[in-house]
């Protein structure tokens, strides 16, 4: 397998993916500002999106993959394939038993992670009609889900990498043509969720059908194979959990402050966040998961610390000027994205704060996602659940010590000191994590070679510079014109990546990877 092909290929459609949502967040931003129907789509949308980070892309995946690629490597594909019968149907079982209770408790989830809408019984109630309108999306993006970590396992990584942008796709599409359709425009979006989920599985399944795998549910909850998918999911959705917990918590202190909007300004520099982690740092954790897992079966210890040095080496690559670059730029590029008709310049300001707290975080986020696999390829599922839930119980008392503070100084976006403390839960976790895999001599030899952070370091100094200059000349940006924003930011960032990458070339920096 070609870790750097199967990487870009996850990443160029990872990029498209965040393109799309980009437009998405743009229209949503232009046509829905930040209000407290923003804060209550913000906050339905989390539910489900919850589940599927846990049933979805968290712990199954997580417990699937390594299972999978160890029968796979047996090559009884007579097996193989009961086996992933049996799973489906256990999962389509368990899927279907979870979606019925959570639709009779959507009341309740909105009153325990929306509790500021209490006192608005009509947002309170739309609120609680888009949480069982989305609710079934968690059905169909769970199966997605298994169907591409078949299609990941068996090297198939466009097709898998390529479905997110779907999503984005048909909620475009809904807020173009159907908000005018609804009493609360907003409600579009609630729908668009729903029909992109089953579109998404759709378009999956030619691609099952031409690898010759069409699976078939069939409930054997006693299959062995199942039972050890199963016991390796039960601490992995724990462990999901946490930090789904964690944004959860957030969003239900934000829905408590005073400061309206404040749940839908953590949600658009969140959306940020999550444009350099999902385009390098999931991606090279999708990508070294089924390797970790191969060369840990097949004993190639050698070829496993040089696969995590490899990746932890490309992740700061990336990651580090990412987060410089989305610092110095936070109020630029929110304004250029998102600063449009109902989203004004107070809100973009609003947005650009929590933007920068979190990029101080992006480093560890990213390390986070190359280390997590060191734990799942080799089985070891108990570890990181203890650490996650460590940093869980340090995330939710420093989001009241900093709210805190942030109250007692008078600063009136206090929803910075949320993103305060997710930032600092996640220095600690990819701590904890680290120390933990050099206990268990996982991690045999540091994963990053000390001259290349020199290297890095003087290369993020040049481009700091660079973008020091750049944002000298004191460009009125909410004065622009759409297009003169995009061009004025692209031409910045374009100097920036420029001269960050040809001081990495000069100094040989790719010799050290």
């Amino acid at each position: 397998m070609n870790l750097i092909k199967s990487t870009a290929v996850v990443s160029f459609f990872t990029l498209l993916s965040r393109m799309a949502g980009f437009v998405r967040d743009a229209l949503f931003a232009r046509f829905f500002g930040a209000s407290v129907w923003t804060d209550a789509f913000v906050v339905a949308f989390k539910i489900p999106n919850f589940m599927r980070r846990i049933f979805a892309e968290g712990s199954f995946s997580l417990a699937f993959i390594p299972v999978l690629n160890e029968i796979k490597a047996k090559n009884n594909e007579l097996y193989l394939k009961q086996f992933i019968n049996h799973v489906l149907g256990c999962l389509l079982a368990v899927l279907l038993i979870v979606l019925a209770v959570l639709e009779l408790l959507a009341p309740g989830l909105i009153m325990v992670f929306g509790p500021g809408f209490m006192d608005k019984p009509e947002v309170f109630t739309e609120a609680v009609n888009m949480v069982r309108i989305t609710l079934p999306y968690l059905l169909f993006i769970s199966l997605v889900a298994f169907s591409s970590g078949i299609l990941n396992s068996f090297g198939k990584f466009a097709a898998a990498a390529a479905t997110p942008i779907l999503l984005n796709a048909v909620m475009i599409l809904s807020m173009i043509y159907f908000r005018h359709e609804f009493h609360v425009p907003i409600m579009s979006l609630a729908w668009g969720v729903l029909v992109a989920g089953a579109v998404q599985l759709a378009f999956q399944i030619p691609f099952l059908v031409r690898l010759g795998v069409i699976p078939k549910p069939v409930v054997r909850f006693h299959d062995p194979e199942v039972k050890k998918v199963m016991t390796l999911m039960l601490p992995t959705l724990l462990g999901s959990s946490v930090a789904q917990i964690n944004l959860l918590i957030d969003t239900m202190i934000a829905t408590l402050l005073p400061l309206v909007g404040s749940p839908t300004y953590l949600y658009y520099s969140d959306r940020l966040l999550e444009f350099p982690l999902g385009l390098f740092g999931i991606a090279i954790s999708t990508v070294i998961l089924p390797k970790l897992a191969q060369t840990f079966a097949e004993r190639k210890q050698q070829e496993y610390q040089q696969t995590l040095r490899w990746a932890m080496s490309l992740a700061m690559f990336v990651a580090l000027p990412s987060a410089l670059g989305m610092l110095m730029l936070a109020k630029p590029i929110v304004i250029t994205l998102f600063a449009y008709d109902q989203f004004t310049l107070q809100s973009a300001s609003y947005t650009s704060y929590s933007l920068m707290v979190f990029m101080l975080g992006l480093p560890a986020f990213v390390a986070n996602k190359v280390l997590l696999p060191a734990f799942y390829s080799r089985k070891d599922t108990k570890s990181p659940v203890k650490i996650a839930l460590k940093a869980m119980l340090v995330n939710a008392i420093l989001n009241f010590a900093f709210v805190g503070i942030l109250y007692y100084y008078q600063v009136v976006s206090l929803h910075m000191g949320l993103a305060m403390a997710g930032v600092s839960s996640a220095w600690m976790q990819c701590y904890w994590l680290y120390r933990k895999l050099k206990q268990d001599q996982v991690i045999q030899e540091p994963l990053l070679n000390f001259v290349y952070v020199l290297k890095l370091i003087a290369s993020l100094f040049v481009m700091g510079m660079v973008l020091f200059l750049a944002l000298s000349y004191g460009i009125e940006w909410y004065q622009l014109k759409w297009y003169d924003r995009c061009i004025n930011l692209f031409v910045i960032i374009m100097l920036a990546a420029s001269s960050y990458l040809i001081s990495m070339w000069l100094l040989k920096a790719k010799k050290d990877f």
